[in-house]
């Protein structure tokens, strides 16, 4: 069971699916029928699923209409982004050098489609149960889906754009320290406004751990989530 497994808390038995899904189109020399976008194409499809019958058990009291909202913002590319992010999917990807020289380890468009390739993956796999079992670990709880706030939030994005107010102004982030199993590992990093700390969070990865350091730069500031 690789370091990986762990992460997601899922062994495969069939290696070649959890590489085609960590495979970027841009690392196979344009033959896309061995990158993870068909795989991606059935995760869109399984993720839905999963989700359309957690909200139909978890809201018995709630409308079609606003089912279909709460579903869209779950399934949105910035939400599987966030997913990504908690288990560090990015460092795991197969990329062309191109890609990697760009940053296509942090692009979104990236990250999210190859979670939807990697629950598609563990549902050819090891069955609907497993991934379902997988997809529930992200989605939010009842108390989340029914306060009427976001669901999800790129913290990160929005201190950004907090900060290009001013222009003198520069956002950084260090990783203060690392602790845990290799499999269980608890990140901890800090947000920095040029050299001072203005936030400090803690995460499964390193960017859901930069994530929550923002988080708490944001409300320090005065700014609401």
């Amino acid at each position: 069971m690789t370091s990986f497994e762990k992460t997601i808390q899922y062994a495969f038995k069939n290696k070649a699916l959890l590489n085609e899904a960590l495979t970027h189109s841009s690392h196979t020399g344009g033959n896309k029928r061995i990158s993870n976008e068909r795989l991606e194409f059935l995760g869109d499809s399984v993720l839905s699923l999963i989700t359309s019958k957690y909200l139909f058990e978890q809201l018995r009291d709630i409308p079609e209409g606003q089912l279909t909202k709460l579903r869209a913002g779950i399934v949105c590319e910035l939400s599987l982004f966030g997913f990504a992010q908690k288990i560090d999917l990015g460092s795991q990807l197969f990329l062309g050098k191109g890609e990697e020289q760009t940053g296509g380890r942090e692009r979104r468009s990236i990250l999210a489609d190859a979670f939807e390739a990697l629950i598609a993956a563990i549902y050819l796999d090891g069955g609907l149960e497993e991934a379902t079992k997988f997809v529930l670990s992200f989605l939010p709880k009842k108390e989340k889906l029914t306060s009427g706030k976001p669901l999800f939030s790129d913290y990160k994005t929005a201190l950004q754009e907090i900060i290009q107010q001013n222009p003198d102004e520069k956002i950084s982030y260090i990783l203060e320290s690392e602790s845990g199993e290799a499999h269980n590992k608890t990140f901890t990093a800090s947000a920095l406004l040029n050299s001072k700390r203005i936030g400090t969070g803690s995460g499964r990865s390193k960017k859901e751990a930069e994530q929550n350091a923002a988080k708490e730069a944001i409300k320090a500031m005065g700014y609401e989530e």
